[in-house]
């Protein structure tokens, strides 16, 4: 084998392996020594490293890794002072005589429950986010302040007071009870949407997309609907809506990665197989009589992947007006008035679009760009450049210049003709 073939192979388990081994050791050690955990998990790749590449790689990869955790765990039981000073107070005498139990009943179990137990009500959601990247998605330290552009300093500091958290709380690493998972899912699936949004959405980073964002996103979304205690009406709905989105990803920027609006999206792109995956959550999700937001932009992420239904604007719009009821934000706002002028005409827009008065946005002057553009030349000029001076994404800089420049070439052709 050779060091290649393991050095690509190594990154790939390590992105899913390293939270399925996290979770089972601190379900066995408990959560206050989650980084006991998370430094075991860190020697055993570490190790694989050194021997795979000396040696080949081995039968089973993924035994190999489990088996050699198993036996690091038994001689750190056996050798650091921390076992007597503080695992030992922290679990019962039958639990350090047990091996960890890398089985897959204990694997899921764990795993949920580190879903569970990261996504901590006590702590911001900036560091629910981060701590969700690093144990849950094995996302490194350099790649967490990679997707928020921040030092990396600042975020083992965002971090280390998350985890102090953690330790603070009496939450339990053990196969969840229904008050457990009643007290928390809203959390855990407002976590798991703003995952995805930070990917679909991604102002923090030079790329407008960071598909493995999405990615890590549904991944810990499906596997809530795989236990009967988190496969809620919600929890499909949330999938259905990141299917639906995740449809169309590959046609929503170019090869130099500029955004592409939605009406100029090459749809043969669009993915036909996760807009029936979202189909398929979309009903499951209707099978009680509860309507969370997750529901509604689900149903609007549905229709967009609809290009042909001459009423599907009016449909949009009416899942914007109940919505805004059900959790208003000045995105949503703003959303919907885009909505209300495909179904009533731009000059309609314009006007619910500046009774926001949302001047300190640059999707605001963007829109009021784009309403404008066929009717105003200059005044959408104007707006697109006060939305240039606002926005610090340097994509979306791009898109702006690239609409503003269509219109400044349309103006020139027209004074010379």
């Amino acid at each position: 084998m050779s060091v290649t073939r393991n050095q690509a192979l190594i990154p790939q388990l390590f992105r899913l392996e390293y939270t399925r081994m996290t979770a089972v050791l601190c379900r066995h050690f408990g959560l206050g020594n989650i980084v006991v955990a998370e430094d075991i998990v860190s020697e055993t790749f570490l190790k694989a490293t050194e021997v795979w590449d000396l040696n080949g790689l081995p039968e089973n990869p993924v035994a190999w890794l489990y088996a050699v955790a198993k036996n690091k765990t038994k001689d750190y039981l056996k050798r650091h002072a921390i076992f007597e000073a503080q695992v030992k107070r922290e679990i019962k005498h039958e639990e350090l005589e047990a091996d960890p139990d890398f089985n897959e009943e204990s694997i899921s179990d764990s795993q949920l429950a580190m879903i569970f137990a990261v996504c901590n009500p006590g702590n911001s959601t900036e560091a629910q986010i981060c701590l969700a990247l690093q144990i849950l998605c094995g996302f490194s330290i350099e790649e967490i302040a990679d997707a928020f552009l921040s030092k990396k300093e600042t975020i083992k500091k965002r971090l280390l007071r998350a985890k102090n958290v953690l330790r603070q709380d009496n939450f339990q690493i053990r196969t969840l009870k229904q008050d457990s998972i009643s007290s928390r899912l809203d959390t855990v699936l407002r976590t798991l949407y703003l995952l995805f949004n930070e990917g679909y959405f991604s102002k923090s980073n030079n790329q407008p997309i960071r598909k493995e964002l999405c990615s890590e996103a549904i991944r810990l979304t499906l596997f809530l609907t795989e236990n009967e205690w988190t496969n809620t009406p919600q929890t499909n709905a949330l999938l259905a809506l990141m299917c639906f989105q995740s449809s169309r990803l590959a046609a929503r920027a170019n090869d130099s990665g500029e955004t592409i609006l939605y009406e100029h999206q090459d749809k043969s792109l669009w993915s036909q197989e996760l807009i029936d995956k979202g189909n398929y959550y979309l009903v499951n999700a209707c099978s009680g009589t509860e309507i969370s937001k997750y529901h509604l932009e689900a149903g609007i992420a549905y229709w967009h992947t609809s290009p042909t239904d001459q009423h599907k604007w009016e449909h949009i719009l009416q899942l914007y007006n109940q919505l805004i009821l059900i959790e208003y934000s000045p995105v949503t706002a703003l959303n919907r008035t885009f909505a209300l002028a495909r179904v009533y005409g731009n000059e309609r827009g314009i006007q619910e679009v500046e009774k926001l008065k949302l001047t300190g946005h640059s999707e605001y002057y963007a829109l009021l760009a784009y309403l404008h553009k066929d009717t105003a030349a200059a005044k959408a000029i104007d707006y697109y450049q006060k939305a240039i001076t606002l926005t610090k994404s340097l994509p979306e800089k791009e898109t702006l210049n690239r609409e503003m420049e269509k219109l400044n070439k349309k103006k020139s052709d027209e004074n010379e003709h």
